[in-house]
């Protein structure tokens, strides 16, 4: 079957379907329906922007806003691409976002790091897939767990985001994706508020953190009104994904 990113199916709309193609189309709409899972299970593959990655019921089906930011190298907050040599993913998943950083930063060394042991093993099949496999380093462990302090100079996350009362409310596609990672507990900031407390001690001077946290905006500057969150532009508008600087999270909360 052809398999094209989202950005190349508006160029190939004027393309005829083979009689194999639609048969295998008609199979995978019929299950679509018939199971209501995720199209990206049924292909056993999902996109972000141009790159390809291996996906099943282990791992959430990517779909993080980060990635539109790696593409530009996140510019302007990382103003020296080469200087950024040690970087860190929580919560990695299906390991997308470790190998995007690999690729946005040709000298950075990754920890990725999850609680999940079936991601991780999807994860290192989209590692041996795009041969990263010397510079991904997967870490099983609860966010910061078994991690070393003061060790990297970015931090990315896309934690469980989803509130108790949205998760009731999920349509059964998302129910059909692992729970530990979308359930963000009662507010849906119990990891955004973990990474925030302790994150400045796992980050080296003018280190920077990077964190999704869905429609969470407004909720998030009532919990910690006195930090300057920077929030990119996405093609989600404005309120998706927060950066601070190391200098700008607050002290350790194991001082």
């Amino acid at each position: 079957m052809l398999r094209l990113p989202h950005e190349g199916l508006a160029q190939s709309l004027a393309r005829e379907l083979t009689e194999r193609e639609c048969r295998n189309a008609t199979r995978l709409i019929a299950e679509r329906v018939r199971t209501r899972r995720p199209l990206a299970y049924l292909l056993k593959e999902a996109w972000l922007g141009e790159h390809r990655f291996y996906v099943d019921e282990r791992v959430i089906v990517p779909r993080s806003f980060i990635a539109e930011l790696l593409r530009d190298g996140l510019v302007p907050w990382v103003s020296r691409p080469p200087e950024v040599r040690r970087a860190l993913d929580l919560c990695t998943g299906s390991g997308c976002l470790a190998i995007l950083l690999a690729l946005a930063f040709p000298r950075v060394m990754v920890d990725a790091a999850d609680i999940s042991r079936p991601a991780l093993s999807v994860a290192r099949r989209n590692l041996r897939t795009y041969r990263l496999g010397h510079r991904v380093k997967l870490v099983r462990g609860d966010l910061f767990a078994g991690l070393e302090p003061a060790r990297y100079d970015l931090i990315v996350a896309n934690p469980p985001y989803v509130g108790t009362a949205a998760m009731r409310r999920l349509p059964p596609e998302y129910r059909r994706e692992p729970r530990l990672a979308l359930d963000g507990g009662q507010d849906g900031l119990e990891f955004a508020r973990r990474i925030l407390l302790v994150g400045r001690e796992f980050l080296r001077p003018r280190g920077l953190l990077v964190v999704e946290i869905g429609h969470n905006r407004s909720r998030l500057e009532r919990a910690f009104p006195r930090l300057p969150f920077i929030w990119p532009e996405t093609s989600a508008g404005y309120a998706c994904v927060f950066l601070l600087s190391r200098e700008d999270l607050p002290g350790s909360a194991l001082q």
